[in-house]
């Protein structure tokens, strides 16, 4: 019969009579025997909305175990307006035409159908479905609890998939046909007793003929319905008896192939044994028995060693425009391919911890705790007041108390990495570590959405570490219009760093955009490699809104200028749809020829890892853009770099590191114009926020006054007949001089000298009155 509801969906119907109106069951229709999505049942139903609008028409599909709801048909495709998982609801009948559907929390839909008919073949689809999806969730988290990953032998494994996937056919159909038995004994009882009712009553001889009749008719039902139950019944036992059957020549077939893969590979190992036993009588002499890793990367057949080495593992990684999947590094197969460690750190006599060691300064770990001032905006208002927008002044309550010059330090919190880099002997290894430590820039970030304060033109922060790091960094304000700082960081181990990094930034309602400009550069003295590379984006959500928080998108390119090699590093923007994990970040080294070596993998708040790639290919599928995935065949991971975690009571200072609670501690003998000597900085510190405020006023009006005389005497010297016109903010650098970078091209400044040598000497004479 044609279902008056539905417009794909078969009925099967108990044979109409006189007097009994038939009651629908909801099957599927036949299918081969293969894993099958699910029915689909549709169909118009009235949803109570709220007392004003009442019961509204809408359209309702039933598939996959979910009841979802559409105004229109036409809104299939498109637009969803609610959707329950009948796994986990209740479905209750009110009435001849009400029935309710919840799923014990926020979700509950009060239908009605047209008739009781329509109703009773709703209901009916629903058990259904519901039975049905609770079982593929069952089934679902055993199949989950008992995975493996995929193993050689592919044609194998694709007849036992066949042949799973035909238990698992066979088994659901067998439980939709338990569940119609179900039903129908349930049903069964329900007229019976009804029409045992009917029987008690006094009625006409006519009437009572008729009852006759359809009692006869029922207990007829009744013994057919029970003659098909016995009968599902036989044929469950005889289904699920075949079913251990199939289970044990299925598990006897798996124990053969992986007998059969235990045998190849011990060939495999007493090959490898047999042929690095003949390269090393033959072509290798002793001190080559453990070779390093070449700047070239690994070529196959060439004698190197330590690829093939019995205990390594391979795994593939599979990239869809630079998006890679890599597998955790197992402890009990881990064999560094690095030729670095922290061992041959330790045992160089070059390096300093094997030096003699000389006491540092102890660093404060603590600063005051954060006050909780609530943020009036009246007294932001009232000093807006005849203002012009560019001079209306910020409150502290939106600050951190450190400068940008001071964050822009904070990039040396990992100067490990570019340490090890020193010491590697391939560039590709090298590239790693430069990779990693362009990424941990951004591990302070995560929390930190305080603002740091601006510099002021010619503000500086030094950052003396040679005794306890072996490095020391200087940073200037070179510009305030638009605002620049350089920042330059030379170590006794080996390493040169320097940046200029102006910001611009773009409000967009509901999140504001900062883009830095500018290139970083990375000089390693030993080998003369010479890296560069760009910051990505930084977004601050939730500008107007709720709870602010920061995320890094955007892509890197670390090129090598002397080698041509090459890092391409992919910050995936955080997506509340995605299943990926948040703050995810991928790469892939390359050589100048473009082919792979390494892939890196990791997020930018926590942690880095490195595996080498020992062969690459275009695999079948094809990624987001069409093109095909890439598949690199890789070594077992090596953590190249993990945050350290923050210092105890961190929510309560700012969410600084241990690193930025010593920036802006008190020192002896920096320069009069050190971030550490500003009072507005250093009051909001000491969590004295109004007199900060003022303070932070008093600068900003004399920055301002200082500019414009700067402007007078700039327009004088260059045309006095052209007073009064203003030349961009700028003034003359104390410790950078612009110049024209000869590896990107760009306008940048770079340290002259002469910082370091004026602390010695204490001679401060020319350094300008900022604060």
């Amino acid at each position: 019969p044609q279902n008056a509801v539905g417009n794909n969906t078969t009925c099967v119907c108990i044979p109409p009579s006189d007097t009994v109106k038939p009651r629908a069951v909801v099957m599927s229709e036949p299918k081969a025997p293969t894993p099958a999505p699910g029915d689909t049942y549709k169909g118009w139903l009235f949803k109570w909305t709220n007392y004003i609008k009442g019961y509204q028409r809408r359209w309702f599909v039933l598939s996959n175990g979910l009841l979802s709801y559409y105004r229109t048909q036409a809104e299939m495709g498109h637009t969803c307006r609610g959707t329950i998982n009948l796994a986990t609801a209740n479905i209750a009948v009110e009435d001849s035409c009400n029935f309710v559907i919840s799923n014990g929390g926020t979700q509950t839909y009060h239908l009605k159908a047209s008739s009781e008919v329509e109703r009773q073949r709703w209901i009916t689809a629903l058990e259904l479905a519901k039975a049905k999806a609770f079982r593929m969730q069952a089934e679902s988290d055993d199949s989950g609890d008992d995975s493996t990953p995929p193993a050689a032998g592919q044609g194998a494994g694709s007849r036992n998939s066949e042949v799973q996937s035909t238990l698992r056919t066979l088994g659901s159909k067998v439980e939709d046909l338990s569940t119609c038995n179900d039903l129908i004994a349930k049903h069964g009882s329900a007229l019976q007793r009804s029409l045992s009712e009917l029987e008690g009553v006094r009625l006409g001889g006519e009437t009572s003929e008729k009852i006759r009749q359809v009692t006869e008719r029922a207990t007829l039902f009744r013994i057919t319905s029970n003659a098909m139950i016995n009968a599902c019944r036989d044929f469950l036992a005889l289904a699920q008896a075949h079913s251990k059957r199939w289970q044990k020549a299925l598990q006897a077939e798996r124990e053969q192939r992986v007998r059969l893969e235990e045998t190849l590979e011990q060939l495999a190992k007493q090959h490898n044994h047999l042929e690095r036993a003949f390269r090393g009588a033959t072509v290798l002499p002793p001190s080559q028995s453990n070779p390093a890793i070449d700047s070239k990367g690994p070529v196959p057949g060439k004698g190197d060693v330590s690829d093939e080495d019995e205990e390594n593992e391979f795994f593939d990684a599979c990239e869809d425009v630079q998006e890679f999947i890599t597998v955790p590094a197992d402890p009990k197969y881990h064999r560094s391919v690095f030729t670095l460690d922290e061992q041959s750190l330790a045992s160089n006599p070059d390096s300093p911890q094997s030096q003699e060691v000389v006491p540092v300064r102890k660093r404060r770990s603590r600063i005051p705790d954060k006050p909780n001032y609530s943020l009036n905006l009246w007294s932001i208002m009232k000093n807006c007041i005849g203002k012009e927008l560019s001079k209306i002044p910020m409150p502290v309550n939106f600050n951190e108390p450190l400068s940008m010059l001071q964050r822009l330090s904070e990039d040396l919190e990992y100067y490990e990495l570019l340490d090890r880099g020193a010491k590697c002997q391939s560039s590709l290894e090298q590239m790693c570590y430069v990779a990693a430590f362009t990424v941990s820039s951004y591990s302070t970030t995560v929390h930190r959405t305080g603002k740091p304060f601006n510099p002021l033109l010619g503000e500086t922060f030094e950052l003396d570490r040679v005794q306890e790091s072996g490095y020391r960094s200087l940073c200037e304000q070179v510009s305030h219009h638009p605002p620049a700082a350089a920042h330059h960081a030379i170590s006794e181990r080996g390493w040169t760093l320097r940046q200029e990094i102006a910001l611009a930034s773009k409000f967009r309602g509901k999140y504001l955009s900062i883009m830095p400009l500018g290139s970083i550069h990375c000089i390693f003295e030993k080998s003369n490699n010479h890296y560069t590379w760009k910051k990505v984006t930084t977004t601050v959500h939730n500008i107007i809104v709720g709870k602010l928080w920061i995320d890094q998108s955007g892509e890197i390119d670390v090129v090598n200028h002397r080698t041509g090699d090459r890092c391409h590093l992919k910050f995936a923007p955080y997506s509340y749809f995605s299943r990926d994990v948040a703050r995810k970040v991928t790469g892939v080294v390359t050589d100048k020829d473009g082919k792979a070596h390494y892939v890196l993998s990791g997020t930018w708040d926590e942690k880095m890892e490195c595996s080498r790639v020992m062969q690459s290919s275009r695999g079948g599928e094809n990624g987001a853009d069409g093109r095909q995935k890439t598949v690199y065949q890789t070594l077992k991971a090596k953590e190249l770099w993990r945050k350290t975690p923050l210092p105890e009571g961190a929510e309560n200072m700012y969410y600084f590191s241990t690193l930025a609670l010593t920036l802006n501690e008190p020192e002896e003998g920096v320069a009069p114009t050190d971030s550490r000597r500003r009072p507005d900085q250093r009051l909001m510190e000491q969590g004295r926020w109004e007199e900060a405020n003022a303070e932070k006023q008093r600068l900003e009006e004399k920055q301002r006054i200082t500019r414009r005389e700067r402007e007078r005497e700039a327009n004088r010297a260059a045309n006095p007949a052209e007073e009064g016109k203003e030349p961009a903010d700028g003034g003359k650098s104390m410790w950078f001089e612009q110049q024209v970078d000869p590896m990107t091209g760009e306008p940048t400044h770079i340290y002259r000298g002469g910082y370091w040598e004026a602390k010695e000497q204490g001679n401060w004479d020319s350094c300008p009155d900022i604060f």
